[in-house]
């Protein structure tokens, strides 16, 4: 029940810390969200806030989204997200307001949630790692084929769960417990350590970790 910060992801790269080893991290645009509308229990059933993310032209935004804007006092946005909180923090924050980067700090375990990039029909060895088949006599044109996926008889169908090829990619990821590297509040910038999904300049959404390490 924490807010989730809309970002942007930049990009990887890699910094050097005290002791002077190289750590890869991924860079994140974290802009300034706007709160754009209060949603209560008393109203709606629940308790969240609608932020918004990046510039978008008046002109390039639909009536109906520049009259939902004009009400709250905020400039369009290009992205709008809910994120489910509390009532004690909605409480602390009125339509309008702004949330920085600095709501999250040097060392503090994050959870990152993207859309992972999609690789489009993929078979089963890059899909699955299913192992290729030894390229020796006797194997033809199978060297990446899944092989047998049941006996004929009995059960006499496919067990559910069988690997196969198949769309591969473009799901929502949550990667967990990412370390917090650098806070750049002048920039609006957060270093993450490891990967975020994605592809670069994807929407990115960034929460305090719910299964952090004590």
């Amino acid at each position: 029940m924490a807010i989730e910060l809309l970002c942007r992801k930049i990009g990887m790269t890699q910094i050097f810390d005290e002791a002077g080893d190289a750590i890869g991290v991924t860079v994140l645009d974290a802009a300034p969200n706007s709160v754009v509308q209060k949603k209560s229990v008393e109203k709606d059933g629940y308790t969240s806030l609608q932020l918004g993310f990046g510039e978008r032209r008046p002109s390039r935004t639909p009536k109906g989204q520049l009259g939902h804007f004009e009400k709250a006092g905020v400039a369009p946005k290009r992205v709008l997200a809910e994120s489910r909180v509390s009532p004690e923090v909605a409480a602390a924050y009125e339509v309008g307001a702004e949330i920085p980067v600095s709501i999250f700090e040097v060392g503090q375990a994050v959870d990152a949630i993207g859309q992972s990039r999609g690789r489009g029909t993929a078979g089963v060895v890059k899909r699955h790692n299913v192992a290729v088949k030894r390229k020796t006599h006797g194997t033809h044109e199978a060297f990446r084929h899944s092989g047998s996926i049941g006996a004929g008889s009995y059960p006499g169908r496919v067990i559910k769960g069988m690997v196969m090829a198949g769309r591969f990619g473009n799901d929502r990821i949550t990667s967990l417990n990412l370390k917090v590297v650098k806070v750049d509040a002048d920039r609006n910038l957060i270093y993450l350590r490891g990967a975020v999904p994605g592809h670069k300049n994807a929407i990115v959404r960034l929460r305090p970790s719910v299964k952090a390490r004590h």
